[in-house]
């Protein structure tokens, strides 16, 4: 009976520690909202309860955007994004511009955010110059001759001090 009681004491207070974070998820979210840099969006969305990301199955995140000249995009469901947890993307959705743009999630998780964002063309990476393949400023190929050179006379030299060695046993 003791035994029992002892394990009860240690196991009740496990499985407290054990579910309180399951039990903390749900309820309303905390969304926040960018540009992404370019045409689109990306938002954060974490439990109001205790900061912990939002699973990307659980929540339903719907983008509507206001733009200048009166341009409206949405209401487009933001996907998941690869950042992990938590994280959403639109994919290149806005022209650009200002936007106003408005991100909502319904029920059992509501949340808003709303933010004002300037939507860019995408830049693409320029080329980086390969070493390898750019001439060199100046003409250094003479230097690998030299250096070529150099060793071919080193190899020559110590195999005629070897043979010298040898014709004096």
């Amino acid at each position: 009976m003791l035994r029992k009681l002892l394990a009860a004491l240690v196991v009740i207070p496990l499985l407290a520690v054990w579910a309180a974070p399951a039990a903390a998820h749900g309820g309303p979210v905390v969304l926040d909202a960018a540009g992404d840099g370019a045409t689109g969006v990306t938002v954060r969305a974490t439990y109001k309860k205790d900061g912990h990301p939002v699973d990307n199955q659980v929540l339903r995140l719907v983008l509507n955007a206001t733009g200048e000249g009166g341009r409206t995009v949405g209401p487009i469901q933001l996907a998941p994004a690869t950042e992990g947890h938590g994280f959403y993307t639109s994919g290149s959705v806005l022209t650009p511009g200002r936007w106003t743009i408005v991100v909502t999630s319904a029920e059992p998780n509501p949340g808003r955010a709303e933010a004002t964002v300037e939507a860019r063309v995408a830049q693409t990476a320029q080329p980086a110059a390969n070493p390898r393949t750019e001439p060199s400023e100046g003409g250094n190929g003479w230097r690998w001759w030299v250096a070529g050179a150099a060793l071919l006379l080193g190899a020559a030299i110590a195999l005629a001090v070897g043979a010298r060695r040898r014709a004096l046993r």
